[in-house]
């Protein structure tokens, strides 16, 4: 089920909405909380409801380990060795369903055998309900959470506006917020807000996001061969769809989340606005960010132990966020490239040299450009068709992807849209007409501001709600109209 579903809008989302704060209002606390576990479970289900217990045994698992974590009695085994086998056993299982196929492929390779692959499909949100996990873990071993019963914890892990692709959140930011009596009654504030930050990411999903996913995908997967304005478009259209889909998605948890009285830690800050890679990776994914710096950088001694150190600690912390996207060498070379770029950065610090604040923003631009190209290709053969189209390099018989991106959008809206252009537009190539949108963009993402902006305000203005509305409608036609899809985070 997704956020930008039919079903989900007005049919999930009002029932649970309205059941949950029934029981609330009738003082059955624990029933309520009881009702939003098994309607999040139930939310998760609707994708395979194989893997329903999966995430259910992991968090039992997890709460025993934080348990006896934090009431310690016997001295058998140590607080760290417990530690150290409840991560370790997350990990594996981890690593079963998402790395288990990329370790085989490569030692196949490497050792020329012919161990049969698994094809395991990846359960949904194993990635970010394992590492919320993991944080729990940690913050137990040192004394950072107190004692809540297992519905309270199941609701910490199963909360169904974050459970998929985020924010990862810690124990201590969630679970007072479930527990103060003052967030189970209903606050009209909070369901305006939550529902304009709700529509305002749905429509980035899917009117902005899924049209430019369009042109990205006829790009990185149709075409054999790009031109250079081609690849320009293409490269530049996934940079945007993933901008707004991630964007949009996170809107939609926070608003969701907002519309319970929950407050979900900011996750996304206009990150196509940094000035440097630094800042970049302070704006996107926030708490996935923060997850590595606390849980991976730190520990391995962040920057304590001479420059050299430093850098190592960089490039580890972000070659393992890239595995964590996905089991592929295209991600460990995009952490890797981003673990190269901080650690320039750092030297450029050092140097103590100011540049133009226009010639920063477009060199990380670029930069977060290019290595999209490596994030978003199947395979390394698409890598090399994009990179040498945008350098102007490519051979061969250029692919004219004008019509074929038409034809896919008359199919996805079962109307015949060229017979709609205008002329003069139907005589326009669509990958300069798809530059001209992205530039567009580009200044929409850098001058206006973030959604984030509101989530603060205990009013909005009834021109923004209007607003809100019609982008609401509009984006509710488009996803009756077209076909559904998916969040990109939701495939990590």
């Amino acid at each position: 089920m997704l956020f930008n579903s039919i079903e989900f809008i007005f049919a999930f989302l009002p029932i649970t909405f309205g059941i949950y704060f029934i029981l609330t209002h009738k003082g059955y606390e624990q029933s309520s909380k009881v009702f939003l576990v098994i309607s999040s479970l139930f939310f998760y289900s609707w994708w395979n409801i194989i893997y329903l217990p999966i995430i259910i045994i992991s968090m039992l698992f997890n709460f025993f380990i934080g348990k006896k974590l934090r009431y310690h009695s016997t001295t058998t085994f140590s607080n760290k060795t417990i530690l150290i086998f409840g991560i370790s056993l997350n990990l594996l299982v981890l690593a079963y369903f998402k790395y288990y196929d990329f370790f085989i492929e490569n030692f196949n390779t490497l050792f020329d055998s012919n161990i049969e692959l698994l094809h395991l499909a990846l359960p949904l949100a194993i990635s970010f309900f394992t590492f919320q996990q993991i944080a729990y873990l940690v913050d137990s071993y040192r004394s950072e959470t107190k004692e809540y019963d297992f519905i309270k914890y199941a609701v910490f892990v199963t909360f169904f506006p974050q459970l998929i692709a985020g924010p990862i959140v810690h124990h201590k930011e969630m679970m007072p917020q479930f527990a103060d009596k003052n967030n189970s009654l209903l606050n009209p504030e909070n369901i305006v807000r939550g529902l304009y930050i709700f529509s305002i990411g749905l429509f980035k999903k899917v009117v902005i996001a899924d049209t430019f996913s369009v042109y990205a995908t006829q790009g990185f997967d149709v075409a054999k061969i790009l031109s250079f304005y081609e690849s320009w478009a293409t490269s530049l259209s996934y940079t945007f769809q993933l901008y707004f889909d991630f964007s949009g998605y996170t809107d939609m948890a926070i608003g969701l989340a907002l519309l319970f009285n929950i407050v979900l830690p900011l996750n996304f800050n206009s990150p196509y606005k940094a000035l440097n890679i630094q800042d970049f990776w302070r704006r996107w994914h926030m708490t996935l960010s923060r997850f590595l710096r606390d849980y991976i950088y730190i520990p391995l001694g962040g920057n304590r132990n001479g420059s050299f150190r430093t850098y190592h600690n960089l490039m580890a912390t972000f070659i393992l966020g890239g595995l964590w996207h996905g089991a592929a060498w295209t991600f460990v070379l995009w952490g890797l490239l981003h673990g190269f770029a901080i650690s320039i950065h750092r030297l450029w610090m050092k140097l103590g040299v100011n540049m133009w604040r226009w010639l920063a923003w477009f060199i990380t631009f670029m930069f977060i450009n290019i290595t999209w190209v490596f994030f978003r290709a199947e395979h390394w053969d698409d890598v090399e068709k994009v990179l040498k189209g945008m350098l102007g390099i490519q051979k061969g018989k250029q692919y004219d992807l004008s019509i074929e991106f038409v034809n896919t959008l008359s199919m996805i809206f079962n109307t015949p849209l060229y017979d709609y252009l205008p002329y003069t537009v139907r005589q326009t190539r669509v990958d300069e007409m798809i530059l001209f949108l992205c530039i567009v963009f580009i200044a929409i993402v850098t001058l206006l501001k973030n959604s984030n902006d509101y989530i603060s305000r205990k009013t909005i203005s009834t021109k923004r709600m209007v607003l809100a509305s019609i982008s609401f409608s509009v984006a509710i036609v488009v996803s009756y109209t077209s076909s559904t899809a998916v969040f990109l985070y939701f495939n990590f």
